[in-house]
């Protein structure tokens, strides 16, 4: 049986998902989800940051479209569906975990935030305050520490900077396809 006998690979599955549910509003913001993730892997190229971290920029948000709680259930009922789990587990049967932790820590990231850094609350967007109340507001000193302490937590932190400024409906980014190469390389499992 050849390669092309199994079915598409995993990047191919992105595509889709980036060409499918990637198309659909993003939780309130001028932008689409699919736009989102793509302006946060521009920024985070941009940046000079790591392919790793550029992949987990592009990939961060895919959780929302895996699970039983979607992004629209997270906005209008005020569900946490817990998109940085969902997509880190997923996404872990392709990518290793130096893609996958900043991804599932990208949510806890702008939770910390809130807490270390006087002001940062002030950047976010409103859908970013809305959906900041439903995961679990400002963490306290003791949760920060513990957050600090965590491996991928800088890389999260630096995600999380892309994530809140990748939100501009003008931007020009490049398309999926651009990145193929990048995720190819990162790849441990196809």
């Amino acid at each position: 049986m050849t390669a092309r006998d199994q079915g598409p690979g995993p990047v191919d599955l992105l595509a889709a998902l980036f060409e499918g549910e990637g198309g659909s509003e993003y939780l309130g913001e001028a932008v689409t989800q699919g736009g989102h993730m793509l302006q946060a892997a521009a920024l985070a190229e941009a940046a000079g940051a790591p392919a790793h971290l550029v992949a987990a920029a592009l990939l961060h948000d895919i959780g929302h479209f895996h699970g039983t709680v979607t992004g629209r259930d997270l906005m209008e009922g005020g569900l946490d569906n817990r998109h940085s789990h969902t997509g880190a587990d997923w996404l872990a049967q392709w990518f290793g975990p130096e893609v996958t932790e900043p991804v599932r820590l990208h949510v806890a990231a702008k939770r910390y935030l809130c807490t270390a850094e006087p002001g940062y609350f002030d950047l976010l967007s409103e859908a970013s305050v809305h959906t900041l109340r439903v995961q679990g507001g400002p963490m306290t000193e003791a949760q920060a520490r513990a957050f600090e302490a965590l491996p991928g937590a800088a890389d999260a932190v630096a995600l999380r900077r892309w994530d809140e400024q990748a939100k501009d409906p003008d931007a020009a980014v490049p398309d999926f396809d651009s990145f193929r190469p990048l995720l190819e390389g990162l790849l441990v499992r196809a």
